[in-house]
């Protein structure tokens, strides 16, 4: 299959820069797999498509501020980094600051990023020396403070916004992100972007949805910048996606085995979500059970469906690895009708657009 059949032409004023002006305002578009039907609702109208047997499932990764700017400690260079992943710590730098934690990151600066060169960040707060270098900017770094560096990250981090979404250091922008980029039922911390279909619900809107009788449970994606990744590759299957941290509880999974079982429906908020669950039902002979692991699933036509019945889910990029799944689970001609019809209406694309509920 071609990377190019997934193809779209999207105007740029399309391309939400900022969230709606109240969370959970967004509309939503329906579409039916079945007779192909597409209808234009608001996503509080999801009340409507659910009933009291599903079971509603989301992520709760927690974004946190991991957007560094800082400076060379020998030239004053810029540098900006964009911590990743905890890692274990096998050395440590020659200072006496009490914290010292080892981080994978990304790296952006105009200098070559080598081994022993360091870096300051927060004020002269924060110290980092590069450990190691790999490809395509990450590199293993070591940070060095007197404060814990989830508090220092709490007051001089930045939220890190998609590179769609353009920022140019705003002061309303940065407080907006760090308020909006975020779900309202974020728990876990350790995301570098938000599952952002879960930017939709409130507390109103979950009070609905309990009244009906609709379920809910979690499972925790750390979700990482490859969900921004392209696919380079011209033919799909030969793209690979980059590894993200999951979990995946007993109750959760208990309560999924519980919803088929009563034929209720699995109802996915977002791809992270599906991930999460496909992952493990992959691993477990089409079961979801407790797991914890790395998910590095590549979902894309024809592909069968283990555990999500129903998606909700935002608009995506063209030729990305987001509208394959989706494509995946409605056919891809349906789904590059929905994006024409999308297009047409003027959704809001990407993390702080519109979405669309695919029964």
């Amino acid at each position: 299959m071609k990377t190019s059949d997934f193809n779209f032409d999207l105007p740029e004023e399309l391309i939400a820069q900022e969230p709606p002006a109240e969370r959970g305002a967004s509309r939503m578009l329906v579409l039916h797999r079945d007779s192909g039907k597409i209808e234009h609702r608001m996503v509080s109208d999801i009340i409507e498509y659910l009933n009291p047997a599903d079971l509603m499932v989301l992520n709760n990764t927690k974004v946190f501020p991991a957007r560094l700017k800082g400076g060379w400690a020998d030239t004053g260079g810029a540098l900006e980094l964009l911590l990743l992943q905890p890692l274990p710590m096998t050395e440590s730098m020659q200072d006496s600051a009490p914290e010292q934690v080892c981080w994978r990151c990304l790296s952006g600066s105009g200098r070559k990023v080598r081994p022993g060169l360091e870096a300051l960040f927060a004020q002269g707060n924060l110290k980092a020396q590069i450990i190691e270098r790999h490809d395509e900017g990450i590199c293993k770094v070591i940070f060095c403070s007197q404060q814990p560096l989830m508090e220092i990250l709490d007051n001089h981090g930045l939220t890190p916004v998609p590179p769609y979404i353009h920022r140019d250091g705003d002061e309303r922008q940065t407080r907006l992100d760090r308020e909006r980029y975020q779900t309202i039922y974020a728990q876990e911390t350790g995301a570098v972007a938000a599952p952002t279909a879960g930017l939709h619900f409130t507390d109103k809107l979950f009070a609905a949805l309990d009244k009906k009788g609709v379920k809910r449970e979690y499972v925790t994606l750390h979700v990482g910048p490859g969900t921004f990744k392209p696919v380079k590759a011209d033919i799909v299957e030969e793209h690979r996606m980059d590894a993200e941290r999951y979990s995946v509880s007993s109750e959760c999974a208990q309560k999924i085995k519980a919803c088929h079982k009563h034929s209720g429906r699995v109802v996915c908020v977002g791809s992270t979500t599906v991930r999460t669950l496909e992952s493990v039902a992959a691993n477990n002979s089409g079961t979801v059970v407790e797991e914890s692991g790395e998910s590095s699933i590549f979902i894309y036509p024809p592909y069968e469906f283990k555990a999500a019945d129903v998606m909700l889910t935002n608009f995506h990029l063209p030729q990305s690895t987001l509208i394959m799944m989706v494509a995946a689970l409605a056919g891809r001609e349906l789904i590059m009708e929905a994006y024409t019809e999308a297009i047409k209406k003027r959704y809001r694309f990407f993390s702080y657009g519109d979405c669309m509920l695919i029964l």
